[in-house]
């Protein structure tokens, strides 16, 4: 599957393949076996339509906030995902900073 993935890219970018020292390949089974991960699910599991967007994780904590004064959500499981990216720290620490100047 990996050597059919990479050929794929090849097309886009040549000489991808060559340029690759080693990797590995996890199935889903493996994810949820090596990292605990639900299903091997890399957000911890299914969103549902209520979980989309602004509503993540449910639409009684939006805009990363908590019933519970000073408590904040972060993780990927916030708007607006996991990923690499970081966004939901970034977005969360706004809101933090948003609300400690609110707040003097």
């Amino acid at each position: 599957f990996v050597k059919k993935v990479f050929s794929q890219v090849d097309e886009y970018a040549p000489g991808f393949s060559d340029s690759v020292v080693g990797y590995d390949a996890l199935a889903p089974p493996d994810l949820e076996r090596v990292f605990g991960l639900t299903g091997g699910n890399i957000f911890h599991g299914s969103m549902g339509l209520d979980q989309l967007f602004t509503q993540r994780p449910t639409y009684l904590t939006p805009a990363h906030t908590t019933p519970v004064s000073g408590l904040y959500l972060c993780g990927s499981s916030t708007h607006p995902g996991g990923g690499v990216m970081g966004a939901p720290g970034r977005n969360c620490s706004k809101v933090v900073i948003k609300n400690r100047r609110q707040h003097k």
